[in-house]
């Protein structure tokens, strides 16, 4: 299982898509870790540089409906080989959402309020994210301040991010 834990990266906007995920251009490379140095290369956010913010991030939060847009699997792919295997949002498009637990990834849903409360407390500061899978929680921490907030999943989702996706499910199952 991968793990769920590290620097959060706030992304403060809704309906950002799989174009700005990862451009389309790049959808001929035929690595996945060709794909790296392109995530988020198009998205536009002030005070957002791709160059820069990503690097050392392993979450993302973020705002309503990430990853409308073009149903592919390369905006996920493109996470995972910048170590980012969670992103926690208000709300995903349905094909994205699912691509990241068949990739072994998790896309959690919050509520807008905890979004919002998550936004006003860590936003612009250092903060750490640790995932108890087990006891589906997640607990976000800077500068001595922490929130501690329940998440679900459904039980084939879990499963296949226990077994690191679809295909390493698929393996063991059938």
């Amino acid at each position: 299982m991968k793990t769920f834990n590290g620097k959060a990266l706030f992304l403060d906007r809704s309906d950002i898509n799989t174009d700005e995920i990862i451009p389309a251009k790049y959808l001929t490379e035929i690595t996945r870790d060709a794909l790296a140095p392109y995530l988020l290369e198009d998205l536009k956010l002030e005070g957002f540089d791709p160059s820069q913010d990503i690097a050392d991030k392993q979450v993302i939060v973020t705002r309503a409906n990430f990853g409308c847009g073009s149903s592919r699997e390369h905006a996920p792919w493109a996470l995972e080989v910048n170590g980012i295997n969670l992103v926690v949002g208000e709300s995903f498009a349905r094909i994205f959402r699912q691509n990241m637990f068949n990739c072994g990834m998790m896309a959690v849903e919050l509520p807008a309020e905890t979004i919002n409360r998550l936004f006003t407390a860590f936003a612009g500061r250092q903060t750490s994210v640790e995932t108890d899978f087990d006891a589906r929680i997640i607990t976000f921490s800077a500068d001595g301040q922490s929130e501690t907030v329940p998440f679900s999943i459904s039980g084939f989702d879990a499963d296949l991010v226990v077994a690191g996706g679809w295909v390493e499910y698929a393996d063991a199952n059938y």
